[in-house]
């Protein structure tokens, strides 16, 4: 089988029509028309409808579309990893990552691969958002939140616990909360996703609802009302990692709950074919993760952020 043809045939379901696939590749659209033919002729099915406007898979295209797909990445990898072992890494790298962590985490990152591989490119989305990496063409995103059960496929990075904290000018004005209890005192700054704080209490969850003037539908907008003395935020560590070294915000602990236990998770699309700029791109951000101090956390909390291979 010709994978030029195959490629094709990808290419012609991307793009929705052959004579798009023919500019894409540099060839007529008479050319493109025989080399489908020629393809459907090897396979013995009718892969693609086709009309003077437009193409549609038939039942038999769709069956061998993921095939296709397969192949194409497969001649890919094959061929970057014998680029990647004399020039380094290459390709677009694509990730997606919330916006905090994107700018503390992958951005730096990214700017140091560049500079180590001159042939490596990277496409960054940061969206607080869940986006859609299989649509999307992503080939990594970090994610914080509790993930569901799908077909993708998950690394585990990085413990990434919330955190309780407070500038030390709004404790010194309000007081330090004890309990929960005490959090129904204090002006507290929620996101529009978070109905309620989570908390873990001998072992089990717990969702405390609180109050307060401000809510946001962006982790950075709380974060910067917390740092300018607002109220309580309830944020994940690598969230506010930096303040709570440089002391612009304090971590709290109470007496009867502590804040969940999240992590920082890689989400892939497939374990197969994973080129190696996006193993690599996993292995850098594991060990920069490891290697960054944790700043002590609040009394009565016995479990500092460390990273953890998933």
């Amino acid at each position: 089988m010709d994978l030029a043809d195959v490629a094709l045939f990808c290419s012609i379901v991307t793009t929705g029509s052959l004579s798009a696939a023919g500019r894409a590749s540099g060839h007529s659209p008479m050319a493109v028309s025989r080399r489908l033919a020629a393809l459907e002729a090897e396979l013995g099915v009718r892969l693609l409808h086709r009309t003077t406007r437009a193409v549609a898979l038939t039942a038999d295209g769709e069956t061998f579309l993921p095939f296709a797909r397969t192949m194409i990445a497969a001649r890919e990898a094959a061929a970057a990893a014998f680029v990647e072992r004399h020039e380094g890494l290459s390709g677009v790298l694509r990730v997606t990552a919330p916006n905090r962590i994107g700018r503390a985490l992958v951005v730096p990152l990214a700017v140091r691969l560049m500079a180590e591989n001159p042939l490596l490119q990277v496409d960054l989305t940061l969206s607080d958002r869940i986006v859609d990496i299989v649509a999307s063409g992503i080939d990594v995103a970090l994610r914080v939140a509790t993930l569901q059960a799908s077909d993708l496929v998950a690394v585990r990075l990085a413990d990434n616990p919330r955190i309780l904290c407070a500038a030390p000018g709004y404790l010194a004005a309000h007081g330090r909360p004890a309990c929960l209890a005490d959090l129904d005192g204090h002006a507290c700054l929620t996101l529009h996703a978070m109905e309620a704080w989570p908390f873990n209490r001998d072992g089990k969850p717990l969702a405390r609802r609180v109050g307060g003037r401000l809510a946001a539908n962006s982790v950075d907008a709380v974060r910067e009302a917390c740092l300018a003395g607002a109220g309580l935020a309830l944020l994940t560590y690598w969230d506010v990692a930096q303040d709570l070294a440089e002391e612009t915000l304090v971590a709290l602990s109470l007496s009867d709950a502590e804040p969940e236990r999240l992590a920082i998770w890689a989400v892939l699309p497939s374990r197969q074919h994973r080129p190696a700029r996006v193993r690599h791109f996993l292995d850098a951000l594991r060990a920069d993760l490891s290697r960054t101090p944790a700043v002590a956390e609040p009394a009565g909390a016995n479990h500092p952020p460390a990273a953890e291979a998933g």
